[in-house]
Protein backbone atom coordinates (compact mmCIF):
# COMPACT_ATOMS: atom_id res chain seq x y z
CA UNK A 1 0.00 0.00 0.00
CA UNK A 2 1.01 3.59 -0.90
CA UNK A 3 2.55 5.15 2.25
CA UNK A 4 0.81 7.95 3.95
CA UNK A 5 1.57 11.73 3.15
CA UNK A 6 4.10 12.97 5.29
CA UNK A 7 3.68 16.20 6.74
CA UNK A 8 6.38 18.64 8.73
CA UNK A 9 5.26 20.64 11.73
CA UNK A 10 6.81 23.92 12.01
CA UNK A 11 5.08 25.50 15.46
CA UNK A 12 6.45 27.03 18.64
CA UNK A 13 3.54 26.15 20.62
CA UNK A 14 3.98 23.25 21.78
CA UNK A 15 0.40 22.61 22.35
CA UNK A 16 -1.00 23.28 19.46
CA UNK A 17 1.67 21.78 17.92
CA UNK A 18 0.85 18.45 19.84
CA UNK A 19 -2.94 19.46 18.67
CA UNK A 20 -2.25 19.45 15.07
CA UNK A 21 -0.26 16.33 15.26
CA UNK A 22 -2.87 14.67 16.92
CA UNK A 23 -5.57 16.00 13.92
CA UNK A 24 -3.38 14.91 11.43
CA UNK A 25 -2.11 11.10 12.32
CA UNK A 26 -6.27 10.75 13.19
CA UNK A 27 -7.16 11.77 9.92
CA UNK A 28 -4.51 9.62 8.37
CA UNK A 29 -1.40 11.60 7.57
CA UNK A 30 2.14 10.99 9.04
CA UNK A 31 4.44 13.39 10.43
CA UNK A 32 7.78 13.52 9.88
CA UNK A 33 8.79 15.70 13.01
CA UNK A 34 7.27 18.58 14.65
CA UNK A 35 9.92 21.29 15.30
CA UNK A 36 9.49 24.69 16.58
CA UNK A 37 12.52 27.20 14.85
CA UNK A 38 13.75 27.83 11.08
CA UNK A 39 16.97 25.94 11.82
CA UNK A 40 15.64 22.54 12.99
CA UNK A 41 13.16 22.43 9.81
CA UNK A 42 15.93 23.17 7.54
CA UNK A 43 17.32 20.09 9.01
CA UNK A 44 14.46 17.95 8.71
CA UNK A 45 14.02 18.98 5.14
CA UNK A 46 17.42 17.92 4.43
CA UNK A 47 17.59 14.44 5.97
CA UNK A 48 13.65 13.28 5.64
CA UNK A 49 11.07 13.25 2.76
CA UNK A 50 8.34 15.33 3.32
CA UNK A 51 5.47 16.01 1.16
CA UNK A 52 4.40 18.95 3.16
CA UNK A 53 4.54 21.91 5.46
CA UNK A 54 2.98 23.45 8.53
CA UNK A 55 4.60 26.49 9.18
CA UNK A 56 3.73 29.22 11.85
CA UNK A 57 5.00 32.20 10.79
CA UNK A 58 6.25 33.94 14.23
CA UNK A 59 8.49 31.10 15.35
CA UNK A 60 10.94 30.95 18.28
CA UNK A 61 14.01 32.12 16.21
CA UNK A 62 15.61 35.06 14.32
CA UNK A 63 14.12 33.72 11.08
CA UNK A 64 10.68 33.65 11.14
CA UNK A 65 7.78 31.89 8.82
CA UNK A 66 8.33 33.62 5.96
CA UNK A 67 11.78 33.05 6.02
CA UNK A 68 11.26 29.00 6.05
CA UNK A 69 8.71 29.37 2.90
CA UNK A 70 10.87 31.59 0.93
CA UNK A 71 13.63 28.92 1.54
CA UNK A 72 11.36 25.72 0.99
CA UNK A 73 10.03 27.46 -2.47
CA UNK A 74 13.87 28.22 -3.71
CA UNK A 75 15.17 24.91 -2.75
CA UNK A 76 12.45 22.29 -2.51
CA UNK A 77 9.53 21.58 -4.85
CA UNK A 78 6.99 20.49 -2.32
CA UNK A 79 3.83 22.69 -0.93
CA UNK A 80 3.89 24.22 2.24
CA UNK A 81 0.82 26.11 4.20
CA UNK A 82 1.13 29.02 6.55
CA UNK A 83 -0.72 28.38 10.06
CA UNK A 84 -0.84 31.70 12.28
CA UNK A 85 -3.18 33.60 14.43
CA UNK A 86 -1.87 36.73 12.16
CA UNK A 87 -4.62 37.47 9.55
CA UNK A 88 -3.41 41.52 9.48
CA UNK A 89 -2.65 43.28 6.29
CA UNK A 90 0.72 43.28 6.86
CA UNK A 91 1.48 39.79 7.89
CA UNK A 92 -0.81 38.80 4.55
CA UNK A 93 0.90 41.05 2.30
CA UNK A 94 4.52 39.70 3.55
CA UNK A 95 2.92 36.04 3.15
CA UNK A 96 1.71 36.65 -0.32
CA UNK A 97 5.42 37.43 -1.65
CA UNK A 98 6.80 33.40 -1.07
CA UNK A 99 3.72 32.07 -2.62
CA UNK A 100 2.24 29.88 -0.04
CA UNK A 101 -0.03 26.83 -0.94
CA UNK A 102 -2.55 27.51 1.84
CA UNK A 103 -2.53 30.43 4.68
CA UNK A 104 -4.93 29.19 7.67
CA UNK A 105 -5.81 31.40 10.44
CA UNK A 106 -5.95 29.79 14.32
CA UNK A 107 -7.98 28.63 15.68
CA UNK A 108 -9.09 26.15 13.64
CA UNK A 109 -11.00 22.84 13.22
CA UNK A 110 -9.63 19.56 12.18
CA UNK A 111 -11.89 19.66 9.20
CA UNK A 112 -10.65 23.40 8.38
CA UNK A 113 -6.58 21.74 8.79
CA UNK A 114 -7.45 18.83 6.61
CA UNK A 115 -9.71 21.01 3.77
CA UNK A 116 -6.31 23.46 3.67
CA UNK A 117 -4.17 20.43 3.60
CA UNK A 118 -5.67 18.42 0.85
CA UNK A 119 -6.76 21.29 -1.39
CA UNK A 120 -2.61 22.12 -0.84
CA UNK A 121 -2.09 19.19 -2.41
CA UNK A 122 -4.66 19.09 -5.40
CA UNK A 123 -3.59 21.99 -6.59
CA UNK A 124 0.43 22.17 -6.23
CA UNK A 125 2.24 20.94 -9.41
CA UNK A 126 5.47 18.59 -9.38
CA UNK A 127 7.35 19.17 -12.59
CA UNK A 128 6.22 16.46 -14.90
CA UNK A 129 9.57 16.00 -16.40
CA UNK A 130 9.16 14.13 -19.75
CA UNK A 131 5.75 11.80 -18.79
CA UNK A 132 3.29 12.42 -21.50
CA UNK A 133 -0.66 11.50 -20.00
CA UNK A 134 -2.64 9.69 -22.16
CA UNK A 135 -5.18 11.62 -24.83
CA UNK A 136 -8.51 11.30 -25.50
CA UNK A 137 -10.62 12.72 -28.46
CA UNK A 138 -12.80 14.71 -26.94
CA UNK A 139 -11.55 14.92 -23.16
CA UNK A 140 -10.14 18.78 -22.28
CA UNK A 141 -6.06 18.78 -22.09
CA UNK A 142 -5.80 19.70 -18.37
CA UNK A 143 -3.04 19.73 -15.72
CA UNK A 144 -2.84 16.59 -13.92
CA UNK A 145 -3.96 17.30 -10.44
CA UNK A 146 -1.54 16.28 -8.30
CA UNK A 147 1.52 13.62 -7.50
CA UNK A 148 1.75 14.76 -4.29
CA UNK A 149 -1.04 12.21 -3.60
CA UNK A 150 0.64 9.42 -5.26
CA UNK A 151 -1.33 6.77 -6.07
CA UNK A 152 -4.21 7.62 -3.87
CA UNK A 153 -7.22 9.96 -2.62
CA UNK A 154 -8.73 10.46 0.25
CA UNK A 155 -13.10 10.55 0.74
CA UNK A 156 -14.80 11.03 3.53
CA UNK A 157 -17.34 8.64 4.81
CA UNK A 158 -19.31 9.69 7.81
CA UNK A 159 -16.34 10.60 10.33
CA UNK A 160 -13.26 9.08 8.69
CA UNK A 161 -11.52 9.80 5.90
CA UNK A 162 -10.64 6.37 3.99
CA UNK A 163 -7.65 6.60 1.83
CA UNK A 164 -8.57 4.88 -2.06
CA UNK A 165 -5.83 4.26 -4.26
CA UNK A 166 -6.36 4.79 -7.38
CA UNK A 167 -6.43 1.77 -8.98
CA UNK A 168 -9.19 0.39 -6.76
CA UNK A 169 -11.58 2.81 -8.18
CA UNK A 170 -13.81 1.28 -10.98
CA UNK A 171 -16.14 3.67 -11.71
CA UNK A 172 -17.98 6.84 -10.66
CA UNK A 173 -21.52 7.75 -11.30
CA UNK A 174 -22.89 11.48 -11.27
CA UNK A 175 -25.99 11.70 -9.37
CA UNK A 176 -27.28 15.00 -8.77
CA UNK A 177 -24.99 17.43 -6.55
CA UNK A 178 -23.49 13.95 -5.44
CA UNK A 179 -20.75 11.43 -7.16
CA UNK A 180 -20.56 7.82 -6.29
CA UNK A 181 -17.11 6.57 -6.00
CA UNK A 182 -17.53 2.60 -6.67
CA UNK A 183 -14.50 0.44 -5.45
CA UNK A 184 -14.28 -3.20 -5.78
CA UNK A 185 -16.18 -3.34 -2.39
CA UNK A 186 -17.23 -0.06 -1.24
CA UNK A 187 -19.17 2.79 -2.16
CA UNK A 188 -18.57 6.79 -1.31
CA UNK A 189 -20.52 9.41 -1.26
CA UNK A 190 -18.84 12.84 -2.46
CA UNK A 191 -20.02 16.44 -2.92
CA UNK A 192 -18.06 17.65 -6.73
CA UNK A 193 -19.02 18.19 -9.80
CA UNK A 194 -17.75 14.97 -12.18
CA UNK A 195 -15.63 17.45 -14.36
CA UNK A 196 -14.12 18.35 -11.36
CA UNK A 197 -13.11 15.04 -9.86
CA UNK A 198 -11.76 13.77 -13.36
CA UNK A 199 -9.23 16.60 -13.00
CA UNK A 200 -7.88 15.07 -9.76
CA UNK A 201 -7.72 11.21 -11.08
CA UNK A 202 -4.67 9.83 -13.43
CA UNK A 203 -5.50 11.09 -16.91
CA UNK A 204 -3.67 7.83 -18.36
CA UNK A 205 -6.30 5.22 -16.62
CA UNK A 206 -9.28 7.66 -16.04
CA UNK A 207 -12.21 8.84 -18.64
CA UNK A 208 -15.00 10.37 -18.73
CA UNK A 209 -16.92 7.43 -20.30
CA UNK A 210 -20.36 9.20 -20.57
CA UNK A 211 -21.76 12.41 -19.16
CA UNK A 212 -22.81 10.53 -16.05
CA UNK A 213 -19.95 8.59 -15.58
CA UNK A 214 -15.79 8.42 -15.32
CA UNK A 215 -14.13 4.52 -15.79
CA UNK A 216 -10.82 3.28 -14.87
CA UNK A 217 -10.03 1.15 -18.27
CA UNK A 218 -8.10 -1.08 -16.21
CA UNK A 219 -11.73 -2.76 -14.97
CA UNK A 220 -14.04 -2.49 -18.27
CA UNK A 221 -14.63 -5.98 -18.14
CA UNK A 222 -16.70 -6.03 -21.51
CA UNK A 223 -17.71 -3.86 -24.13
CA UNK A 224 -20.60 -3.75 -26.40
CA UNK A 225 -21.72 -0.83 -29.39
CA UNK A 226 -23.61 1.08 -26.14
CA UNK A 227 -22.27 0.08 -22.78
CA UNK A 228 -19.09 -1.80 -21.40
CA UNK A 229 -19.30 -3.50 -17.89
CA UNK A 230 -17.24 -3.36 -14.87
CA UNK A 231 -17.77 -5.73 -12.39
CA UNK A 232 -21.08 -6.76 -13.58
CA UNK A 233 -22.57 -3.51 -13.64
CA UNK A 234 -23.61 -2.27 -17.23
CA UNK A 235 -22.22 1.46 -18.08
CA UNK A 236 -23.65 3.53 -20.91
CA UNK A 237 -20.93 4.69 -23.06
CA UNK A 238 -20.62 7.81 -25.67
CA UNK A 239 -19.46 6.98 -29.45
CA UNK A 240 -16.27 8.91 -28.64
CA UNK A 241 -15.55 6.43 -25.60
CA UNK A 242 -16.44 3.51 -27.86
CA UNK A 243 -14.19 4.43 -31.00
CA UNK A 244 -11.00 5.67 -28.80
CA UNK A 245 -11.66 2.32 -25.88
CA UNK A 246 -11.86 -0.37 -29.59
CA UNK A 247 -9.00 2.05 -31.22
CA UNK A 248 -7.23 0.97 -28.02
CA UNK A 249 -7.93 -2.38 -27.83
CA UNK A 250 -6.86 -2.41 -31.75
CA UNK A 251 -3.26 -0.68 -31.64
Amino acid sequence: MERPIRILIVEDNVIIADDMQSMLEEIGYEIVDNVIVYEQAEEVLKSQQVDLVLIDIILASDKTGIDLGRHIREEYDIPFIFVTSNSDRATVENAKLVKPNGYLVKPFEQQDLYTSIEIALANFTYNAGDDKAAEMPGQEDVPMSNSVLKDSIFVKKQHLYYRIQFGDIQFIKADNVYLEVNTVDKKFLVRSPLKDYLEKLPKNKFYRAHKSYIVNVDHIDAINSKDIMINNNLIPISKDFKEFIISAMNS
